[in-house]
């Protein structure tokens, strides 16, 4: 009933959220068809870029040579009666916030909600359309800013079953042994635009504008005739594959992409442990059975439940999409507070959940701890602001000691440096507050999370954290091993690269190095797939950069290893700690395009990927602590 009450009201209706879970025994054969004749005339409503927002004061710099148009848009054209349902085509770009769409005055949805340059396809019901002068609305939120470009519109007399499904596209993505994998399939078309697609109620596929995750490694779609590129991907760890496919109407192609595993990750297990549903958190538009995909899409291995102020049991969901196999649920919580939120794991689904009127952090603490189950707590983004509030905000944190400006100490366990849905304009801001907390005697764990509410708008997995845990089987990984691990720092943060740091051969993250000798050997390894770049890798002491070097773009774009650099750096009298990073820039491809932060400081961004360490800990002082 969700799944369809969100069909219904989708700002992209039928067209581009198809009831994809749905099987008819009776049946079988998928309800996509491909209209082999050449259809009736469009209506081009819009050619020229034209940029909604608020003049003067643009949301990024890229905006600034380009002055917005104010207000609404009242485009006016000309049309004829429609009889029966037609279809709007809108190539837009960068929305981050609601903007409705009406026709003559009625309403038909909404822009699609992604920063990303894509065609989305709104039904028009019958009668909506005039003899003569129409005008189409698009209409700005209230109260706050949001740039965005609007490109070709375009009106398709026929109904969205037939004017997106003019071709056939079947597409089958496997390893190199020809076993199919859970991906995601990604569409665009000449221009890089993510582009419309319909599928058949029958496939177990989660879609949305340009994209396609499926669980088995299949998916029968319908596109529009024409050239397009179509991707597969699977996630951090693997490579891509691409093939350029030109279609005419009536036509049925198939096609096969290999995809193959990039980076090693023996002894590890990706983890995020911070995912939504709409079917529990009550906003963003990935259902249950949806994220089940794309976690299995995205290659995630442990995957915490973290719904606001819910105990979610992923497992059945996870069997009912087919790909329990391939990732291994934790029961979870955000619990969602005026005073931050927090994930907690993992909890028994039976019991009872936190106070959220808490506010004061030492009773938040023990209200997490008191839930059966739970060994970790994580302070979520926390530089963002929620209910008005910022944890680390200037009047609660001291970014200089690391204390706690609300008194009394932390007792936190994990925190989140590297939030894919909610980064910062500053990536290295919450890693220094970590280096502040690390600094003041504080064992803080850093870890990566995605925060993901979306299907596809931001990916589930992104930023992700790597965990030390035993056995091979993700489907059955040892969540008490995994929970140890993470609580004792054996775990790398991860969003497109991967740093692994070794001291003096033998000590790896979370390990007290001891017995050294004045001059202590370090390590660093860079690893990454072939579509993500690696350009600068930086080796901290007690949160103090001490060595940095660049990677050649050569090795910097290789599958795998990226850089290894070995340094000598004299052993400290005192205790210490090492971390290593290593960045490069952000990546665009269609596939994991990494989006700008929500919440930014600056109209001026520069995305980054990212991998960093937890802390080697050394007994400068010799005495075996």
């Amino acid at each position: 009933m969700v799944l369809r009450l969100f069909l219904l009201l989708s700002v992209s209706c039928l067209a581009v959220h198809p009831p994809a879970l749905a099987v008819d025994p009776a049946n079988p054969e998928p309800a996509v068809k491909a209209r082999a004749t050449t259809g009736p005339a469009s209506v081009i409503i819009n050619r020229l870029p034209i940029h909604l927002g608020n003049p003067g004061a643009p949301e990024w710099d890229r905006f600034a040579a380009d002055p917005a148009r104010p207000g609404r848009l009242d485009q006016p054209f000309r049309a004829t009666p429609n009889t029966a349902e037609a279809t709007l085509f809108l190539r837009q770009d960068d929305v981050k916030l609601d903007w409705i769409v009406e026709l003559n005055g009625r309403r038909l949805g909404k822009l699609f909600l992604m920063e990303a340059d894509l065609i989305q396809a709104i039904t028009v019901p019958a009668g909506v359309l005039r003899e003569g002068d129409n005008v189409l609305s698009i209409i700005p939120p209230s109260g706050a800013d949001d740039d965005i470009i609007l490109r070709e519109i375009l009106l398709d007399p026929r109904p969205p079953t037939e004017a997106i499904n003019e071709a056939i596209l079947e597409v089958t993505v496997e390893d190199r042994d020809h076993q199919r994998l859970p991906a995601r399939i990604t569409l665009v078309d000449t221009q890089g635009t993510l582009a419309p697609i319909a599928a058949a109620p029958d496939q177990t596929l989660a879609v949305r504008p340009g994209v396609v995750y499926t669980g088995d490694g299949h998916a029968r779609i319908g596109v529009r005739a024409g050239r397009h590129i179509v991707h597969a991907s699977r996630g951090f760890e693997y490579g891509a594959a691409s093939q350029t496919v030109d279609l005419r109407r009536g036509e049925s192609r198939r096609i096969v992409l290999q995809i193959a595993r990039e980076v090693p990750t023996p002894g590890l297990v990706s983890c995020d442990t911070h995912i939504h549903t709409l079917t529990h958190s009550g906003h963003g538009d990935a259902t249950l059975d949806e994220r089940m995909l794309t976690l299995a899409g995205e290659g995630i291995e442990l995957a915490i439940a973290t719904e606001h102020n819910f105990h979610a049991d992923y497992r059945v969901a996870a069997r009912r999409t087919g790909v329990k196999e391939w990732f291994t649920t934790v029961i979870g919580n955000e619990v969602t507070t005026a005073a931050g939120h927090f994930n907690i794991f993992p909890a028994d689904p039976d019991a009872a959940v936190p106070d959220p009127r808490l506010t004061v952090w030492p009773e938040l603490m023990r209200s997490m701890r008191s839930v059966p189950g739970v060994r970790v707590i994580v302070v979520n983004h926390p530089r963002s602001v929620h209910s008005g509030f910022i944890p680390f905000g200037p009047e609660n944190f001291d970014p200089v000691t690391g204390a706690n400006k609300r008194g009394g100490e932390f007792s936190f366990d994990a925190l989140e440096v590297l939030n894919s849905g909610a980064q910062q304009t500053d990536y290295m801001l919450v890693i220094r507050d970590w280096f502040a907390l690390l600094n003041r005697g504080r064992h803080v764990v850093a870890v990566g999370a995605s925060d993901s509410h979306d299907v596809s708008r931001f990916i589930v997995g992104q930023a992700r954290t790597y965990i030390q845990a035993r056995g091979a089987d993700p489907a059955h990984i040892d969540i008490g091993d995994a929970c140890s691990n993470l609580l004792g720092g054996r775990a790398l943060v991860s969003m497109g690269l991967l740093t692994q740091i070794t001291v003096e051969g033998r000590f790896h993250v979370g390990d007290l190095a001891t017995n050294l000798p004045s001059q202590v050997h370090v390590r660093v390894q860079v690893l990454g797939p072939s579509w993500v770049t690696a350009d600068r890798v930086e080796l901290f002491e007690n949160g103090v950069r001490i060595r940095e070097a660049g990677i050649d773009s050569v090795h910097g774009s290789t599958a795998g290893l990226k850089k290894e650099i070995e340094w000598i750096i004299p052993r400290l009298a005192r205790d210490s700690y090492l971390v290593a990073i290593a960045t490069g820039p952000a990546v665009t491809a269609p596939f994991w395009a990494m989006t700008r932060p929500y919440q930014p400081a600056s109209t001026h961004w520069e995305g980054r990927a990212i991998g960093l360490t937890n802390p080697v800990w050394l007994d400068g002082d010799g005495d075996g602590r």
